[in-house]
This record gives structure tokens, C-alpha cells and sequence, in this order.
């Protein structure tokens, strides 16, 4: 699989996935999943704990509270000047709600300039008010959210947390998405996407290129892998979208070309397209 390798985003994507969940997240990193979505052509990120679809404590309020940051990128997402501040945010929520009760964390959301933090929490009584308290005496966020609801059965989890399409083909695309996104990235436009796929023989190989120039994908590049078991490879490229819904049917549909004449898709890559700005959205 080709993925992103530049140092800054392995770096970057630990931070700021791990960051935010310094003092609270109890549970297993292997527990959580990250995805990126589009909404109103805008990147918002959803983190969330997977095992909650199953092991679900029996707290029936939906807690979601978070604020503005300063520091972000044009993409809506922190900079990494602006992450110590969220960090800090965001571990200070975490300190009051647990002053109140039995609580657990579910997600995180980022989207244009504002990181919020969900909670399913069990009782509700004082929380509001503690946590105006709390944002008002440590936080100039010149935007602050609390938003308290009944959710007896966690219907704000499964319907908007929980990705739609969930499978390990949707997590490897995501995985690369999310590198982009987070070195500022906004998905958004045409631009040339690389593909490989290897091949049992030449014949196949053969034959799978020929079904790929029907689809207007050019064929860059062959090579011979000797150690392999699809030791035959063929480097594909075309014009596309890389929104995560037009990423993830592009990947599927080469993944399924890539088998119905005995070869193996072998994931994707592009160009990163940044633009900086510090001003909030």
C-alpha cells in the first residue's frame, strides 16, 4: 500500500490524534477509529471509540461541548502552533465532567476552526453550569458550545458518529485521507491519483491494462517484483476526485477490476496541496 511517508504527517497525525485524548481516553488506541468526511464543502474529521457500538455504559444524556481555536490552517484544521491550546481545551472539559459523575468519552469532532468533544454522560445535574463556569474563568474562545440531550439509545453515536461504509478497504483510505487533512489539505478539486496493482502474470497484466485505458486511466509503469506472490506490477494514474466518498467507489472498483483477472490492488497516492491561514473560519 502507498501511503503518505513524509515525517511531519506521522508526526503531526500522532499529536493530534493521541493528543486530544491525553488525560481521558482510557481505552485501547486500537479501540478508536478516524475518518474524514465532506460537509458543506468543508473536512470535518470524526474520531470515535468503536467499542462503544457494542459495550455501551448505560448513560442516556449526550454530552457535546467545544469552542473555537485560533491557530488553524485553511482547511479548518489546528495548525500545529494552535494544538497546545486545544489539547488544553479539551483536558479541562475533560476534569469538569468528571467532577460531576460517571461519564464516557465517544468522540471528537474538528470541523472549520472548532473541536468538539462528545460525551455520554449519566447524570446532568450542575454540568451545564459547570462548564460555562470553567470556559468562562480559563478560556477566551470567542465561541463556546454546550449542547445536553437525552439519548437513551445512543441514537447521536450510531447515526452520526459511526461511519456509513465501515470495512478494512474504507480505514486504509481513510488512514491516507487523514495525512492529508491534518498537513492541510482540503480534498477538494481534480488532481492526479497513482495507483499499483501486481499480477500473477503477464497475460493478466496484459489484460487488466487494456480494461484500464477503456476507463481513460493511463498506464505509467511496469516492473517485475521477484519476491512477490503478484510479482508482475502495473502503475495506473488518471484525473479524479479524492473526496472520501469518490475515493473510497475509485478504490472499490479498481480493488474488484483488480480481481476479476487474478491481480491485487495495492492502494493509492497523490499530490498534498496546502494553504495556510490563521484565521478562524
Amino acid at each position: 500500500m502507498r501511503t503518505l511517508s513524509l515525517f511531519f504527517a506521522r508526526k503531526l497525525t500522532l499529536l493530534f490524534l493521541c493528543g486530544l485524548c491525553s488525560l481521558h481516553m482510557v481505552q485501547a488506541q486500537e479501540d478508536w477509529v478516524n475518518y474524514v468526511v465532506m460537509k458543506d464543502n468543508g473536512v470535518m474529521s470524526v474520531s470515535l471509540d468503536l467499542n462503544l457500538d457494542l459495550n455501551r455504559p448505560n448513560y442516556k444524556n449526550l454530552l457535546i461541548v467545544g469552542g473555537q481555536f485560533s491557530d488553524c490552517m485553511k482547511n479548518g484544521f489546528p495548525s500545529e502552533k494552535g494544538l497546545p491550546g486545544l489539547y488544553a481545551f479539551s483536558d479541562s472539559i475533560a476534569q469538569a465532567i468528571e467532577r460531576i459523575g460517571p461519564n464516557r468519552l465517544a468522540g471528537y469532532i474538528t470541523y472549520k476552526c472548532m473541536a468538539f468533544d462528545v460525551f455520554y454522560v449519566k447524570d446532568t445535574t450542575g454540568l451545564r453550569d459547570e462548564l460555562t463556569h470553567m470556559i468562562d474563568d480559563n478560556f477566551s474562545e470567542d465561541k463556546s458550545y454546550i449542547d445536553i440531550k437525552f439519548d437513551k439509545n445512543w441514537t447521536y453515536y450510531a447515526n452520526f458518529l459511526y461511519p456509513r461504509s465501515y470495512s478494512a478497504e474504507f480505514l486504509t483510505d481513510q488512514q491516507y485521507l487523514t495525512d492529508l487533512v491534518l498537513q492541510g489539505d482540503d480534498l477538494l478539486g481534480l488532481r492526479k491519483v497513482n495507483h499499483w496493482i501486481y499480477s500473477k502474470s503477464v497475460e493478466k497484466r496484459n489484460a487488466l491494462g487494456q480494461k484500464l485505458k477503456r476507463l481513460k486511466f493511463s498506464l505509467d509503469s511496469i516492473a517485475y517484483i521477484r519476491d512477490r506472490e503478484y510479482p508482475f506490477q502495473l502503475t495506473i494514474s488518471r484525473q479524479d476526485s479524492i473526496t472520501p466518498s469518490s475515493i473510497y467507489e475509485l478504490t472499490t472498483m479498481l480493488r474488484n477490476l483488480s480481481a476479476s483477472v487474478q491481480s491485487q490492488y495495492d492502494g493509492w497516492s497523490t499530490e498534498l496541496r496546502t494553504e495556510t491561514d490563521s484565521s478562524p473560519k
